[in-house]
Order: structure tokens, then sequence, then C-alpha cells
């Protein structure tokens, strides 16, 4: 198929591809704290992501983030699911969520901020970015074979709706 074939239309929707990754060691969860100085999330708990660069399929891309990170290599990184975020009429933002377990809680820190291992039942009591109180439980859950959630913005108010897939 030729470049002129793909039907690429700058009026469509578009999206910016990210990744969010979680990764388990026994009851804990890697989460990184954003530095103060971030414009996005600053001070608050997050996966471990970002976005997907040219030349890059989404699992290599989220073995990249997860390696840059937090200096983990992940074999068992399974996807859970996607994410999309209006933006506007011609703009979003598509997530794809990731998890792994690992063996080990050796982790490198990088600039993006501080990683800290937090048993679950410690979530709910952290600055968590917003959605995660929401996303996690649902990673978790063995019965929720993929997560497909669509947010949207009204009156400037994040409002988060989810149709999972149940197995």
């Amino acid at each position: 198929m030729k470049i002129s074939e793909q039907g690429f239309n700058r009026k469509r929707y578009k999206v910016i591809i990210r990744t969010l990754i979680f990764i388990f060691y026994k009851d804990e969860i890697l989460l990184l704290k954003g530095a103060s100085d971030k414009k996005i999330w600053a001070n608050l708990f997050n996966g471990i992501g970002g976005h997907v660069e040219s030349g890059e399929d989404i699992y290599s891309a989220a073995q990249r983030e997860l390696y840059e990170e937090a200096g983990i290599t992940c074999d068992s990184l399974k996807q859970n699911g996607t994410i999309i975020i209006d933006i506007n009429n011609s703009d979003g933002i598509m997530i794809h969520i990731f998890s792994g377990n690992v063996q080990s809680r050796i982790i490198v820190s990088s600039k993006e901020g501080e990683l800290h291992w937090i048993p679950f039942n410690q979530l709910s009591n952290l600055p968590l970015v917003e959605d995660l109180f929401e996303i996690i439980p649902m990673v978790l859950d063995p019965k929720i074979e993929f997560i497909s959630g669509l947010y949207q913005y009204v009156d400037e108010k994040l409002v988060m709706k989810f149709n999972n897939i149940i197995r």
C-alpha cells in the first residue's frame, strides 16, 4: 500500500500516543512522584510512561520508557487497555496502559521524578494523578481483561467513562 492510499486527512481527529505503565512487586506498585518543576503532574504520583516516538510500536515505547525512567526491563509486560482523552474536536491523546511483574525492587531514578514502591493498601493516602484512583484497581482486577476509556472535559472538569471487557 502506498502512503497516498492511507487516507490521511488533516481535518480528521488525531491523537498523540502515550504509554502508562504499572510495575508490581508482590503487593507493591512502582509509582513516580513527579518532579516539582514538571509542567504536568508536578508532585503527584503517577505510573511510568511517556510519548511514543516516531519509528516505535507501542510495546517498544513502553519498554523504552520503563527503562529510561526506572532502569527496569520487564519481560512480563502486557497491555491492559487504552484510554482516549478528547482535547477538542480534532485532537486527542491515546494512552496505552501496560502492566508487569518484576522479581526485584531494584530501580534507577531519573530526572522525571522520584520512584517509590507503594503498598497497595496505602494508595488511597497519596496524591495520585486523579484518574489513577480508578485505573489502578481495574488493572489489578483479574476479572477485567481490557480497559477501554474515554475522557472528556465538561466545563474544564474531567469526566471519565469506562467500558471494560470482563473475562
